[in-house]
């Protein structure tokens, strides 16, 4: 299959990684920020073939897990609320709040959909005029422009019931806040492919101008992450700090810009907590005043109450890159993907989850 079993090719991973043992020789440490970068290199054992002087870290590119437990709660009180229909993303049905996840409230009654994309949360708005429509609006850049395509197409088909509980998340504000923290000293950064899909590899220029680190944007094939780790290695030999792609397939320079347009047009950067992180100034989006009449916080009075942490998970550790799962003592003891406690453990592309199906006998 193009662009996918070229990428797979044993033989030319092997080239590659003898490349990277020849150049490498100044200790590094790297981040992935991406959660699709952290399964490829767990699946494919990628971390067990790079040479000893590189560290690789696994960042808070995971939008399920980064979703702070105040934002679930108003998710699962609106669930609980009568008339009111939940849609939501698979992955997110799981994620426990503080005190129920949306799967658990489900059970007990309430109506919560799971949706393949935002245009099926309209449709269900459409098929139930005399309920309340709220779609559960998570994720990074990526997903943002269909969420903001689905309340175009709802101002144009004059729904009144639909609505965007927006908890997204924007990527470039909390590389900056993660950096500026001074906790985890990073040699270079594997850029997230589909988030620079939208905001192109510009978005990620004031990582090496302003903090002298290297950056490269990456695809998710193994053959992709480690030509990207060829290219900090490279870098970091020469003594360089640039953006390069080496995703050019998916990625330009500038990025979509007719997804950037639909993001601009419905929404507004706000400050957005992110679970570990605490609240980030303009890492999130709200919607803009003109479509604020979509706008779950505005529609409905939400309480869910007060915000509990669950007790001993490390999720927020774990986004930081200061810790790894295997230092949690629920890891695999009471926290499994079957039965979560932190949503690390829930989400296919959280750290706890990729460790447990791929890195538990790793040792790196």
């Amino acid at each position: 299959m193009k662009f996918l079993s070229e990428f797979r090719d044993g033989r030319l991973a092997k080239g590659v990684v003898s490349q990277i043992h020849r150049r490498s020789e100044t200790p590094a440490r790297f981040m992935e920020f991406c959660g699709g970068h952290t399964v490829t290199i767990f699946r494919y054992g990628i971390r067990q073939i790079l040479p000893a002087t590189i560290e690789m870290l696994s960042g808070p590119g995971c939008p399920v897990c980064v979703t702070a437990n105040a934002d679930l709660d108003k998710a699962i009180a609106l669930a609980q609320t009568p008339g009111v229909i939940v849609t939501t993303f698979g992955d997110m049905l799981k994620v426990p709040g503080s005190d129920l996840s949306l799967q658990e409230v489900k059970a007990e009654g309430a109506d919560v959909r799971m949706v393949y994309s935002t245009m099926d949360a309209v449709h269900i708005a459409e098929e139930n005029p005399s309920k309340r429509v709220v779609f559960l609006g998570i994720g990074f850049e990526t997903t943002a422009p269909t969420v903001a395509a689905s309340i175009l197409h709802a101002e144009e088909k004059h729904l009144k019931n639909y609505y965007v509980l927006s908890v997204h998340k924007l990527c470039p504000p909390v590389i900056k806040a993660l950096l500026d923290s001074g906790e985890v000293n990073l040699d270079g950064l594997i850029c997230p492919g589909h988030v620079s899909a939208v905001i192109g590899s510009r978005a990620w220029d004031f990582i090496a101008r302003d903090y002298a680190i290297p950056c490269v944007v990456s695809g998710f094939e193994p053959l992709d992450v480690l030509q990207c780790v060829d290219m900090l290695v490279t870098q970091v030999e020469e003594g360089n700090s640039k953006v390069e792609i080496a995703y050019r397939r998916g990625v330009r320079p500038e990025g979509n810009p007719e997804a950037l347009r639909l993001m601009d047009e419905v929404f507004e950067a706000c400050p957005a907590q992110w679970r570990g992180m605490g609240t980030i100034p303009d890492s999130g989006l709200k919607l803009c005043n003109t479509y604020q009449h979509f706008d779950a916080e505005y529609a409905f009075d939400i309480d869910p109450g007060p915000t509990r942490e669950p007790q001993g998970c490390i999720c927020g550790d774990i986004l930081r890159g200061v810790k790894t799962p295997l230092d949690c003592r629920l890891f695999d003891n009471g926290c499994t993907p079957e039965d979560p406690v932190g949503p690390c453990m829930v989400s296919s592309e959280g750290s706890c989850a990729t460790y447990y199906l791929y890195g538990r006998n790793s040792g790196r």
